[in-house]
């Protein structure tokens, strides 16, 4: 009897379910915090909280943090690329288009994934990962232009917004495929992204410094719960998650979190936004469930 493709399993499919759905929600908490704080102070706070729970995580699991020459230098680069400058694209382009068009956008994640896990790990994708990918963009693709279609600002922010996140896929793919390497799996997965994301806070509050002055904070409840949970749950817990999902199907499905996330960010703006679908919206939606089940059913993803 042929063994189920690990993307296939449960101790796979739980956590990517609850990435996905992590992440899926935050966009609407990101936009919340736009208003008052510097988007780098607000990013700087997350990844402190993020850091904190990590350490606290590795300290009760008795893993020190102490790290060699050369996991102090991935941490770093690690910091940097996803805590530092992912986010900050992130959070400046929810200033110029709307955080639906943002979430849809990301969904290209797949593509640098699959390129970098090729270059840099000799991973090469599948034939049916290959379709599903396919079906997933064309899905992605009727999202993009329901989302741009509806999109109250103009063409030259729009354009903003768009580059802004393509420079956070680029910085998130680089950590991504990091965590497939072997240099990473020397390390134990708590105390590594404990430093990554201290680290990461700490160049935040630098640049937040450098860029928007002193420390702001609002001390408004929803501020400080959406700090909170984008700091515990989206970052530490997500995180956490979603580079071991990465060790074990590599970057390029893992990806698939990203493809996903939109439909789940639609969702959730139904629910507390009045977010009304179109049929251009619901055909995206379903063409991406499509393409998700065929590539995560693909038995050698990276070969």
């Amino acid at each position: 009897m042929t063994a189920k493709p690990n993307s296939t399993r449960a101790a796979i499919l739980i956590p990517f379910a609850i990435v996905t759905l992590l992440w899926g929600s935050t966009w609407i908490v990101i936009r919340d915090q736009l208003a008052v704080v510097p988007a780098s102070w607000s990013v700087s706070y997350r990844f402190l909280v993020g850091g904190m729970a990590m350490a606290a995580f590795a300290f009760a699991r008795r893993e020190p943090l102490r790290l060699d020459a050369r996991g102090w230098r991935f941490a770093a680069i690690l910091g940097s690329a996803q805590f530092v400058l992912n986010f900050n694209f992130v959070y400046r382009a929810e200033a110029y288009i709307t955080s639906g068009l943002v979430a849809v956008v990301f969904a290209m994640l797949l593509v640098p994934n699959a390129v970098f896990a090729r270059v840099f790990l000799n991973q090469r994708m599948g034939r049916q990962l290959v379709i599903g990918s396919g079906v997933a963009m064309a899905g992605t693709a009727l999202l993009f232009l329901h989302e741009a279609r509806t999109d109250p600002n103009g063409p030259a922010a729009s354009l903003m917004g768009i580059g802004f996140t393509l420079c956070a896929i680029l910085s998130a793919s680089t950590a991504n495929v990091m965590q497939a390497t072997e240099i990473a799996k020397r390390y134990p997965m708590a105390p590594m992204l404990a430093v990554a994301m201290l680290i990461g806070a700490a160049l935040d509050a630098i640049f937040a410094y450098a860029t928007a002055g002193p420390p702001a904070f609002e001390w408004r409840l929803g501020y400080i719960l959406g700090v909170l949970y984008l700091g515990l749950f989206a970052s530490a817990v997500a995180f956490t998650l979603y580079f071991r999902v990465i060790r074990v199907i590599g970057p390029a499905k893992a990806a698939y979190s990203s493809v996903i996330v939109p439909v789940i960010a639609m969702l959730l703006s139904t629910l507390f936004e009045g977010y009304r679908w179109s049929p251009l919206a619901v055909a995206g939606a379903v063409l991406t469930g499509i393409g998700l089940v065929i590539a995560l059913r693909a038995r050698r993803p990276a070969r």
